[in-house]
């Protein structure tokens, strides 16, 4: 911990790009018009599997203003080179309009390029295409022998679960499902692609420009250094921007091939079939337990869905195997490949899935053994991480409980399921657990402090919304001893120093401690100046002793001897000082270091119509030093509507006969709108994480919507005395 005084971290600063996007100055992917841009529509696929068997252009070709259209009887063959996957997963990426195989309903086939928007819409609707069609198979139940269920990673143990299991005093198997979800950010998928000569310039909607630009780079056979991309401004992700989809490469590919930049931006019907997805679920659980509620065994086995040409993976361990002391647990997991494209992360991707069925099934034994739910999980907390032997960095989940029961009223609950009433609504209330690990990446920063005091950060980082430009700016105002309003930070350009994707909380950690280290060597170079010149009121002063605030260096306890950072920049003619910077974790830790968070839940229930309201909502969350409590309000409350999506509206549909999503929009997939939110409250324990990382914090942004389903699952069930253990929960599974 720096001595440097802090006055911006820990204060609840407004955003500070919210200007340009109240009043619409904020450029997004789709929002930069180049010279000279025209504009490409993607055909997409209306078959679940099979080949083209023929392609007509003719009527989209002589329309007016149509400058090409490109499918793979024409396209040009693209390297691919096998590069590192990086965040991809493993087997063959979808290679754009290099075949004429289908793999998924919605696959692109075909793009038109053409002067206006309009006329390439029209024209994309002119292409005619011929398929010889294979029955898909699209049913995580119903998959064909030949590419059942597959293992996945080598299964875990401890102990001897199957043995604790038959001598449990106590046992229950459960299944658990949860539905394919879908991201569905406000802003669409969108990409402008600008050639010159062997160079490419890529204005793209990313959550890692780095990773967009090595990508694209080993499709087109070209040096990383020839592509840039860029993405100041992002609205929403979620996780389905984190890698390069066939919409970039489209795009690029288009450019090239038209002389002329092209822009594509995916309508939200699109959004559905090609840019990732949270896969659907099931969970079998099984645990044992003494009647006084230790746990003493547990069995996960878990099956998801990915595409047949890649191998999607995510966390879903983790939870099984740390949360709770249990001396013997097994761990297995199969992916069952379909022809789907491949899904990607969603918020809490993994944990979540998993912190359903786990904290769904520790609320069902705690109601069978007549223990309260909290202090079943208190007997059951483990003093180290049980999956590693390693000490947790910090641990303080029994504090979430004890502060959120406090808050929520706990005490007053009728622990009877169906016992609260008001008028024709059942009243219930629930409780869980929310978990989610430490990630951390190497990133680095660049930082200049000019002549006139003031000072430009950088860094190749993104900002979906999360508020990335405010907290880095004001641990760099820190830092350097500045005010907020005399720092800018500068994001979303693969040109700037490298910084890993925002995803899996990792930003504030990762990049905000590579902003640490720059700044810091930043003010250290200005005081080594200042106490080595001899004009300098700080001359011969010890370095250790000064610090900077409000950009006037001075030795601490003494704020008269000192000047400004202008003063000394302009006595020694400097224009400017600047400084590179970076972070970059220990090979491995030697701590167990996860985020907490205990969620508390109060749902109404209609008797009759078995309609669910969520009436209130608390989460406490042990996050680590919290920068900015503004932004992390702001995240909690958006992981808390993000869990009431999962648990009681959001659910892909499938036609299984092709593949085809039926609910491919935001009329017919239902998501959390302001009449389904009530109260919401987020509390942060005030502490910091100085194990973990430099600056103290931990994860945040997955963190606070994970254990929001099952703790709304468990106040269903205290509502109506009903247990659903599928999401989302229907009025139907209720009646």
């Amino acid at each position: 911990m720096s001595q440097q005084p802090q006055s911006a971290v820990g204060a609840p600063l407004s955003r500070v790009d919210g200007r340009l996007k109240v009043t619409g100055q904020a450029k997004y992917a789709a929002d930069h018009d180049i010279e000279g841009v025209v504009h490409a529509v993607v055909v997409d696929s209306s078959v679940g599997r099979g080949r083209i068997t023929g392609i007509d252009t003719r009527d989209a070709e002589a329309q007016p203003g149509v400058l090409k259209v490109i499918t793979h009887l024409n396209a040009p063959r693209l390297a691919y080179h096998d590069t590192p996957a990086g965040i991809r997963p493993p087997g063959q990426r979808l290679r754009v309009f290099q075949d004429d195989a289908v793999r998924f309903f919605g696959q692109p086939v075909a793009v038109v390029v053409a002067t206006t928007l309009e006329v390439a819409q029209h024209a994309a609707d002119l292409v005619r295409v011929s398929y010889d069609a294979e029955q898909s198979a699209t049913d995580l139940n119903d998959s064909p022998a030949q590419d059942g269920p597959r293992p996945f990673t080598q299964p875990y143990s401890r102990g001897d679960a199957q043995q604790a299991l038959a001598s449990a005093e106590v046992r229950k198997d459960l299944t658990f499902r949860t539905s394919r979800n879908h991201h569905n950010p406000m802003e669409t998928h969108a990409t402008v692609a600008r050639w010159n000569g062997d160079k490419v310039t890529l204005w793209d909607k990313t959550q890692h420009v780095l990773g967009t630009r090595n990508e694209i780079a080993s499709v087109f056979g070209v040096p990383p250094e020839n592509v840039r991309v860029l993405s100041p401004f992002i609205g929403g992700a979620f996780g389905n921007s984190l890698r390069t989809w066939p919409h970039v490469t489209i795009a690029a590919l288009a450019a090239r091939e038209v002389g002329r930049p092209v822009k594509i931006s995916l309508t939200r019907r699109q959004m559905y079939f090609t840019v990732g997805y949270r896969p659907a679920y099931e969970y079998k659980l099984s645990l044992g337990s003494t009647r006084r509620g230790r746990l003493t065994a547990m069995t996960h086995e878990m099956k998801y869905e990915t595409s047949r040409y890649e191998q999607f993976w995510e966390a879903n361990r983790a939870l099984g195997q740390m949360l709770y002391a249990v001396p013997h647990v097994s761990q297995t997991i199969q992916i069952v490949p379909l022809d789907v494209s491949t899904p990607l992360w969603m918020r809490g991707p993994g944990y979540s899935n998993a912190a359903f069925a786990i904290e769904s099934a520790v609320d069902e034994l705690a109601h069978e053994l007549g223990i309260d739910p909290i202090e079943l999980r208190l007997r059951n907390e483990p003093a180290a991480d049980e999956s590693t032997g390693q000490q947790f960095s910090t641990r303080r989940l029994t504090e979430c409980y004890r502060v959120g029961a406090r808050e929520f009223g706990w005490s007053r609950r009728n622990p009877r399921p169906r016992s609260t009433r008001d008028g024709d609504w059942l009243i219930g209330t629930g409780v869980a657990t929310g978990c989610y690990d430490v990630v951390r990446g190497q990133a680095q920063a660049h930082a200049r402090l000019d002549a006139d005091g003031t000072a430009v950060v950088q860094s190749a980082t993104h900002d979906t919304g999360t508020g990335t430009y405010t907290s880095m700016t004001q641990v760099a105002a820190d830092a350097l001893g500045l005010a907020v309003r005399q720092v800018t930070f500068r994001l979303g350009d693969s040109a700037m120093p490298p910084a890993p994707p925002q995803g899996a909380s990792q930003t504030m950690l990762s990049v905000g401690s590579a902003v640490q280290d720059t700044c810091d060597k930043l003010r250290q170079q200005a005081i080594t100046l200042a106490v080595e010149d001899e004009r300098s009121p700080l001359h011969g002063a010890d370095a250790g002793d000064i610090v900077v605030r409000g950009g006037r260096l001075h030795v601490k306890g003494n704020p008269t001897r000192g000047e400004t950072y202008r003063q000394l920049l302009a006595r020694n003619n400097r224009t400017h000082l600047e400084a590179r910077g970076s972070y970059t974790p220990e090979a491995e830790s030697r701590f167990s270091m996860y985020g907490y968070a205990a969620m508390f839940a109060e749902v109404a229930v209609d008797a009759r119509l078995g309609m669910v309201r969520v009436r209130r909502m608390l989460g406490v969350y042990d996050a680590g030093r919290i920068i900015s409590p503004k932004l992390a309000e702001s995240q909690a409350i958006g992981g808390m509507v993000g869990g009431v999506g999962a648990a009681l509206l959001e659910h892909t549909v499938t036609d299984h006969r092709d593949g085809r999503i039926v609910n491919a929009d935001l009329a017919d997939y239902l998501v959390p709108v302001n009449a389904d939110i009530p109260d919401l409250k987020a509390v942060y324990l005030e502490g910091e994480d100085y194990r973990a990382d430099p600056i103290g914090v931990k994860s945040l942004g997955e963190l606070v919507q994970i254990g929001v389903a099952p703790a709304i699952a468990n106040a269903v069930f205290h509502a109506t005395g009903r247990r659903v253990r599928e999401l989302p929960i229907t009025a139907e599974a209720l009646l």
